[in-house]
């Protein structure tokens, strides 16, 4: 099975063998392949009923929680990674996610579109709300609740007492981007880190 650019990077990231609990799995593709390919043993966590089926449909464990409230069914250390992709700015509470997913997992996963990319600059610029690749929907019709630059959220990460052990700042197509340290936060148009508590 293919992955699309970013989930296969996600799936590198992840060693063979894992406990993984995918957190805002939608359909399962990242699982599915993560346990067909690499031996991975793992739970998908889902809200979108449909997507609940279409995980199920691709034989991923799957439960349906809402994972601002609900993380508490899992148990301490009971994973070895934890993954959020691109979910983050789609929860209500996103520092008690961060510690449920420390308190979970070993180590996390955590990928995010940025808001602070130069293009999504030129357009608040030029009076209109971003729409890009990485933000596809209309103001008003967006399943995102926050908007966050990579330093803004690099700075939740300290705030809740994670390590940052690897950051790759992708490019608009989803590949790793090359950019410099100083221009991650203009030129990336999201990022993936692999974090540790």
């Amino acid at each position: 099975m293919s992955l699309r650019p970013e989930l296969a990077l996600l799936a590198d990231l992840i060693p063979d063998g894992s406990r993984v609990l995918d957190l805002g799995c939608g359909s399962g593709e990242l699982l599915s392949h993560l346990i067909t390919e690499t031996g991975c043993r793992g739970t998908g966590v889902e809200i979108d009923p449909d997507a609940v089926l279409a995980a199920i449909a691709r034989g991923v464990p799957v439960v349906e929680l809402d994972i601002d409230t609900q993380l508490d069914d899992f148990a301490d250390d009971s994973y070895d990674v934890v993954v959020l992709s691109r979910t983050i700015q789609t929860i209500r509470k996103p520092r008690e996610v961060l510690q449920q997913m420390a308190r979970i997992g070993d180590t996390l996963i955590v990928s995010v579109p940025n808001f602070g990319q130069l293009g999504n600059r030129l357009r608040l610029m030029r009076g209109r709300m971003p729409m890009s690749r990485d933000l596809p929907h209309a103001w008003y019709d967006t399943p995102n609740l926050r908007f966050t630059t990579l330093v803004d959220l690099e700075g939740l990460f300290t705030a809740v007492g994670l390590k940052t052990h690897r950051r790759i700042v992708l490019n608009p197509s989803g590949r790793p981007a090359r950019t410099g340290e100083r221009l991650a936060n203009l030129v990336g148009a999201a990022a993936v880190y692999v974090l540790r508590a």
